[in-house]
């Protein structure tokens, strides 16, 4: 059993979960799978409306799940009710997919082709502690549309919200076995996702470090895998644009979740004629930002989840040369202020690596080939942002651009009904969006001989 801390305060929680085994895993993993073939053969229609009375009940939970992971991982309450409350949507959208998996009938010479979606069987699905409430939902929702059942492992520091929303799937009347919470460690649990062969598909969210040896233990068995690793996003402003607006908006696009958000515009490009009163009116809009107890309605940004990754975040800021910072509380909990660094070499760190934390860098770039090349020059390639009013230079810029997720005049970047995913090392595959169910099927090809 690892014991959990509330990263607002220092103090324990009273209940922190046992820890699976490797036989635990095991148990769970072969009850999802004799779940399978009955969860499979469930009328479509019916499927829909167990999916649709599972959102129902989560809904009911909306508040409960939110305070839950308010004081488990130390989101703003704000954030925890939208986290929350896109469990329920994701349900209820992907209710919709188990009547619409269609395949489609193909001309042929001699006979009839028709292809069939069918379930792959018991997915893996390992969780982040960043957004433990919807990227857990983003897997289960499409995979249990689909027909195949679920084994689910939280993050060992933030699992409280996983445990319940399993509980609340059997409240709905989802039968026994199709959706497993499995609290524990990466190196048991996680790594049993990847090396049983029961598990026909491993979905992670997580670093790209990690990433890489999960797909490496998935292709010892071809199994397939889903993954959403690092980021390193570059908000590009030129100065075209509305300057005050673009500088209004940046604190949002980086210090949301404590910067703990792989989406994260941690690097902000400047064109240099609008540099100085860009940066101005960030240090305006940084200050500004309330950094609260999360449980406070007001609070726009909370503490980070754990000590380690405050002073990991730290050492980063130790090594950087710092423009301007806002507040933190004092006292107890992991906090840090949200931190503004002038960056003008690239090969700094605080430039170049994910820092996952309430920090962002400011650089100055001179032209649109400039802003490309910097916003390129990563390994990553997730997600960013594009301030502009040329909408030729929007697009331009958006195809040139070496990323899986791209908003022009805005920040958003994740939407349950569009597809969302990385270039480079950022990850393989996409997630959500209509046709996220069928990345939880096998294409079975029938020629029917006339």
């Amino acid at each position: 059993m690892s014991t959990l801390i509330n990263p607002t305060t220092g103090a324990e929680l009273d209940s922190s979960p046992a820890s699976a085994s490797l036989e635990e895993a095991d148990a769970v993993i072969e009850r999802a799978h004799d779940a399978f073939p009955g969860w499979r053969d469930v009328a479509p229609g019916e499927r829909a409306r167990l999916l649709r009375a599972f959102a129902a009940v989560v809904d009911e939970h909306l508040e409960e799940l939110a305070q839950l992971e308010v004081l488990n991982a130390g989101h703003t309450v704000g954030n925890a009710r939208w986290e929350a409350g896109n469990v329920r949507d994701c349900l209820n959208y992907y209710s919709a997919a188990p009547e619409r998996l269609f395949g489609r009938q193909i001309p042929v010479a001699g006979g009839t082709d028709v292809t069939f979606h069918e379930p792959l069987g018991v997915v893996g699905i390992i969780v982040p502690w960043n957004f433990p409430m919807p990227i857990a939902a983003w897997g289960f929702a499409p995979a249990l549309a689909a027909g195949n059942t679920v084994v689910l492992k939280p993050a060992e520091l933030t699992p409280l919200t996983a445990i319940r929303i399993g509980e609340l799937a059997l409240e709905a009347g989802l039968p026994p076995g199709v959706l497993n919470v499995v609290p524990g460690k990466g190196s048991v649990v996680g790594e049993r996702f990847v090396t049983h062969p029961l598990v026909r598909k491993v979905c992670f969210t997580g670093s790209t470090a990690v990433g890489k040896k999960i797909m490496a233990g998935c292709a010892d068995q071809v199994k397939r895998v889903t993954l959403e690793l690092g980021g390193k996003s570059a908000n590009i402003v030129f100065a075209d644009t509305d300057v005050a607006a673009a500088a209004a908006s940046a604190p949002y696009a980086v210090f949301d979740n404590a910067g703990q958000d792989c989406c994260a515009r941690s690097r902000i490009l400047v064109q240099r004629s609008a540099y100085d009163e860009f940066v101005g009116r960030l240090e305006t809009a940084v200050r500004a930002l309330r950094v609260l107890d999360p449980a406070d309605e007001q609070s726009e940004m909370g503490p980070l989840v754990s000590a380690a990754q405050r002073d990991t975040v730290q050492a980063y800021v130790d090594g950087a040369t710092v423009a301007f910072t806002g507040t933190a509380p004092d006292g107890p909990g992991w906090w840090l202020p949200p931190t503004v660094v002038e960056s003008r070499d690239t090969s700094e760190p605080v430039w170049r690596e994910e820092v996952f934390g309430p920090v962002v860098a400011v650089m100055a770039f001179d032209d649109e080939d400039e802003a490309v090349a910097l916003a390129n020059d990563t390994d990553y390639g997730l997600s960013g942002s594009i301030f502009t009013s040329d909408v030729g230079r929007a697009l331009r810029v958006a195809r040139r651009v070496e990323a899986g997720n791209l908003s022009v005049n805005s920040h958003s970047s994740v939407r349950y009904w569009t597809p969302f995913g990385g270039y480079k090392q950022s990850g393989l595959g996409r997630e959500l969006g209509p046709d996220a169910p069928n990345a939880f099927t096998e294409e079975k090809n029938v020629f029917i001989a006339h």
